[in-house]
């Protein structure tokens, strides 16, 4: 059965996916009523928002998802027929560090979200409803290099506090579907890359601290492979599975981009020494970067300890939502990996911003 939406709630809307989400759906449906809820926690940035925050169809609201009455509110005075569950806890240095969070948040407000959904949506007669999981890949546990790519008949094996809480949330989400019969869908997606992503993420980082000539910290031996996937890519696939998609079913949405953490590194530091080559103004704007004494980003490389638990590998198959939904993704690696390049080279204020606060204290107590 299909499903309109027609005015949606994105939790966790001023983060990396979500603010991103909440710029794909304007963009494409410029007509719909788009809710962003965000507690503005240290990776929510009501910056992120700014390119949309004067249309009609916006509206910003500043809460959190554990607060269930504010939800119930919202689905009432908004006439939401859609959510979209973003907001999570997602760092799993952080959640190795300190897991309480992660349970209360992933946990607790994804309950907290159903709960107000069932109370409005099922017990009020709202029919052509949608609540959409966001979930990770994570969940599955981890491959060898030979086995084959998760598929959504993947046992769960979650490996880090993070992915059993996201694991949690994901049966959570299917209870209620088979209890009460609310419409659900989950997607497990691979690493998101992109635009206004908070720079504790590995891409993010990595180009931060060449441009500030500061160690690169790299897990181990660096050969950990994930899947990559370009965040309008993910949206994309949200997309197709609100409106298309069945209810009760996970789809999984990944990039069919294999990479080690050390190959990503390395083409980075390429793409930037080729960006401070022939482009005259990198070296005044980027004073402090390695390439302005002739030398190369790689140079910054540094291996540090092992996370805890750290998977080997993920893989996922998205056969499914390609074949039932006739999803496929738009950007290559390099096309990808470029555009989220340039975005932070002219974007600098951005994320100096966030590095410069709370996060930078964090990344220095952790990476010592």
């Amino acid at each position: 059965m299909t499903h309109t939406p027609t005015n949606i709630l994105v939790t966790g809307a001023a983060g990396f996916i979500g603010s991103n989400f909440v710029h794909y759906w304007l963009g494409t449906y410029p007509n719909e009523k788009i809710i962003a809820l965000d507690a503005l926690t240290y990776a929510g940035n009501r910056e992120n928002l700014d390119p949309v925050a004067t249309s009609p169809q916006f509206r910003f609201v500043h809460g959190d998802i554990l607060d269930t009455p504010l939800i119930e509110q919202l689905l009432v005075d908004e006439e939401i027929n859609t959510i979209v569950h973003f907001a999570a806890e997602s760092h799993v240095d952080r959640s190795i560090h300190g897991p309480d969070a992660f349970l209360k948040t992933n946990i607790e407000g994804s309950h907290s979200l159903l709960k107000a959904a069932k109370k409005i949506w099922l017990d009020g007669g709202v029919n052509d409803h949608r609540f959409h999981h966001v979930s990770t890949d994570e969940v599955y546990g981890t491959l060898t290099a030979d086995e084959p790519a998760f598929t959504e008949q993947h046992r769960y094996l979650p490996n880090s506090p993070y992915a059993a809480s996201k694991a949690s949330s994901d049966h959570i989400v299917r209870s209620y579907h088979h209890t009460y019969g609310l419409n659900t869908t989950i997607s497990n997606c691979s690493n998101n890359y992109g635009p206004y992503q908070f720079p504790e993420k590995l891409i993010p980082l990595v180009i931060a601290n060449i441009l500030d000539s500061k160690p690169l910290p790299i897990y181990g031996d660096g050969k950990q492979i994930r899947d990559w996937l370009y965040v309008d890519d993910h949206n994309r696939g949200i997309d197709l599975i609100i409106r298309e998609g069945k209810t009760d079913n996970t789809y999984n949405i990944g990039g069919n981009n294999e990479w080690t953490n050390i190959d990503i590194v390395g083409l980075i530091c390429t793409l930037l020494d080729e960006k401070f080559a022939h482009d005259t103004t990198m070296s005044s704007r980027f004073a402090k970067a390695p390439q302005n004494s002739g030398k190369k980003a790689s140079s910054l490389i540094t291996h540090v300890d092992d996370r805890l638990g750290h998977d080997r590998r993920y893989a996922i198959n998205a056969h499914k939502i390609m074949t039932e939904l006739g999803y496929n993704p738009v950007e290559s690696f390099e096309t990808g990996i470029r555009k989220t390049l340039d975005w932070y080279l002219s974007n600098e204020k951005w994320w100096r911003r966030i590095m410069d606060g709370s996060y930078q204290n964090w990344i220095g107590k952790n990476y010592k």
